[in-house]
């Protein structure tokens, strides 16, 4: 047994790590324990109640006070990526012993095989009990993600041309490629750069993220080549994207009018009419509408994306009858006396005369754009430089804004219907497969049934993309903090109605501005 202290009062020893106080004054009491403690920082007392009840009884046996920690210790997590050292010896023991200290340091870090990211450790300043980090390893890098590119779709943004003579809205629509074209590529994911722990074990570094080419296999495929992932196409048409997916859609290209010669036209992918429309014909396309003729639409009946856009180069007479509707957006110079829809944005070059609009947003070229006479009804937005005419033409213009107790409701019943929908789906699709075991040797009303099985499992599946997608669109809005307004930026002239939920204006005088909702009422 070692004695550590003797005096007077007490004999502090220690045996194996374990402390013992011999208490030889009655005159001890446990504020001089604090002193002890404080002046023997590798004291750690455990059994305090033993030594409360000994020094009360005024005991002159030996008691077990606790333990003797080690001068320093060693702590290496479990990642082995830090080492931890703490000293227990007081502040004037560090100072005069700095130099033994440091060499028992050393033998520490290397009697632990610590052999990499040492850190240096000023043991002059450090403060007793408190862990310091003394080495340190190199961690990993992870390595770069997966790249992926694809070939850019058309910009679809409208560009007026102002050289002094015909001004016109012209735009690049469409992108065309041709079999085993080039649509995008991914380079995979890299190795990264190992790192090193504090024993000097390399420590293996993350690959990238990896990251799935989105594309319909039904037009395109992947080929590896000089050790990326190429995609190309496996036909001639169009690229176009559905629900964030890159397609190939067929491409229906018309070198003159849609009129007599060619009747009307119902195509599953895009067209493009390098004439017009002529009067009373109509196209109705699954892709982009692109009419190119710089005279525009006279009187055609309807021209309909079902899931793509529309683009009127020349703009539309549309003299009451026709008819412009497109999933996304609809691009055209002007619209006279027709009625337009979109569920995105309207973007009109240069006026609107008489027309109804029904859109998301309704953007009007606001250095020189009009919107005369009509009604013009979007959900967000309305801009135009200049609204209504000097003979106070009755002119609507309405932002709607959104209901999102409503649109959370529909969203709600509209994904129900969807599991409904894919329930059925998985089940046609089971008995499909069970069918197709048969096929070869099915009479002529099994190959009926089989046929009729086959057609509603395609129609149910036409229907949970338009469901899907119809909820995409519901959840976007709803993502929306849109700040709705109408804004004219030149002159909003007497009789136009500015309209923004349910306040409304019927404008007296010509003024302009940014309108919308201040407190509950309009800014008119």
């Amino acid at each position: 047994m070692m004695t550590i202290i003797e005096n007077d009062e007490i004999i502090l020893s220690e045996e194996n790590g374990r402390v013992f106080l011999t208490i030889k004054s009655d005159r001890y009491n446990l504020k001089k324990v604090d002193i002890l403690t404080s002046n023997h920082p590798r004291l750690k007392i455990s059994n305090f109640m033993t030594l409360k009840k000994a020094v009360e009884s005024g005991s002159k046996e030996p008691i077990e006070l606790g333990t003797w920690l080690d001068s320093m210790e060693l702590e290496i997590t479990n990642d082995k990526m830090q080492a931890l050292l703490t000293i227990y010896e007081s502040q004037n023991f560090v100072k005069e012993n700095l130099e033994s200290l440091q060499q028992n340091i050393q033998k520490l870090l290397s009697d632990n095989r610590i052999i990499f990211g040492q850190q240096p450790l000023d043991l002059s300043s450090i403060k007793t009990g408190k862990s310091y980090i003394i080495a340190k390893g190199l961690q990993p890098e992870k390595g770069p993600d997966a790249k992926i590119t694809y070939l850019q779709q058309a910009e679809k943004t409208p560009v007026i041309n102002e050289d002094g003579k015909a001004d016109y809205f012209d735009m690049n629509f469409l992108v065309e490629i041709n079999e085993g074209s080039w649509l995008g590529e991914k380079i995979p994911p890299q190795q990264g750069t190992p790192g090193k722990n504090v024993l000097g074990e390399l420590v293996p570094a993350p690959i990238g993220d990896d990251f799935s080419l989105k594309y319909d296999t039904k037009s395109a495929y992947e080929v590896e080549e000089e050790g990326k992932i190429v995609l190309r196409s496996k036909t001639k048409g169009v690229i176009g994207e559905v629900n964030g997916i890159l397609t190939v859609q067929k491409h229906l290209i018309i070198e003159g009018d849609v009129g007599l010669e060619t009747g009307n036209l119902k195509f599953d992918g895009s067209i493009q009419v390098r004439g017009t429309v002529m009067a009373g014909y109509s196209i109705v396309a699954s892709g982009d509408i692109s009419i190119e003729s710089k005279e525009g639409v006279h009187a055609a009946e309807l021209i309909k994306s079902t899931e793509g856009d529309v683009f009127i180069k020349g703009g539309i007479f549309g003299k009451g009858i026709t008819n412009v509707e497109a999933h996304h957006n609809i691009y055209v110079k002007h619209a006279n006396e027709c009625t337009l829809e979109a569920k995105d944005n309207i973007h009109i070059g240069f006026y609107s005369l008489g027309a109804t609009i029904f859109c998301d947003q309704l953007i009007i070229d606001e250095r020189k754009g009009k919107i005369i006479g009509g009604k013009a009804i979007a959900i967000n937005s309305i801009t135009s430089a200049y609204s209504g005419n000097n003979s106070e033409r009755k002119t609507e213009l309405i932002v709607q804004g959104i209901d999102r107790k409503i649109l959370t409701e529909n969203a709600k019943t509209k994904a129900q219907e969807m599991m409904e929908l894919q329930e059925e789906s998985t089940k046609l699709n089971f008995t499909l497969s069970q069918l197709n075991q048969f096929k070869g040797s099915m009479n002529v009303q099994q190959v009926a049934v089989y046929e009729q099985t086959k057609q509603k499992y395609n129609a149910i599946q036409r229907d949970a993309k338009e469901l899907d997608q119809e909820i995409q669109r519901i959840l976007k809005m709803l993502r929306q903090t849109t700040d709705y307004f109408i804004n004219i930026t030149r002159e909003a002239n007497p009789g136009t109605v500015i309209q923004i939920g349910n306040k409304s204006s019927y404008l007296t005088k010509p003024t302009k501005g940014k309108f919308k909702l201040e407190n509950g009422e309009l800014n008119v």
